[in-house]
């Protein structure tokens, strides 16, 4: 438990950052309108984009036995990737919604 509460002092600056972050996030993605959600994911995958490479960075700069640090690297890397194919995908199904059908 002393692990942890050092953990959050130490960190407590970026901890706020990252939860008014995700206040903001919020905030802001619930009043674009429904019609630009999708344009918009394809700027969230660019965003991703960076969130893998940096916890690629994050695991190559862990110590072997630092499991926590090897761990959020990992969860972040699997949730990034994740959210990289999906906006891809529903990107090229709004793409092909423009494209001329065959006859």
């Amino acid at each position: 438990m002393d692990i942890i509460i050092q953990f959050l002092s130490d960190n407590l600056p970026m901890i706020t950052i990252l939860i008014l972050a995700s206040f903001l996030g919020m905030e802001v993605i619930g009043k674009v309108p429904t019609v630009l959600h999708t344009p918009l994911m394809s700027g969230a995958n660019a965003i991703s984009g960076v969130v893998v490479i940096g916890a690629i960075i994050l695991i190559r700069r862990a110590e072997a036995n630092d499991y926590l640090t090897l761990s959020l690297g990992a969860v972040g890397i699997a949730l990034a990737m994740i959210n990289v194919a999906g906006g891809f995908a529903v990107t090229d199904r709004m793409l092909d919604m423009f494209k001329k059908k065959k006859k």
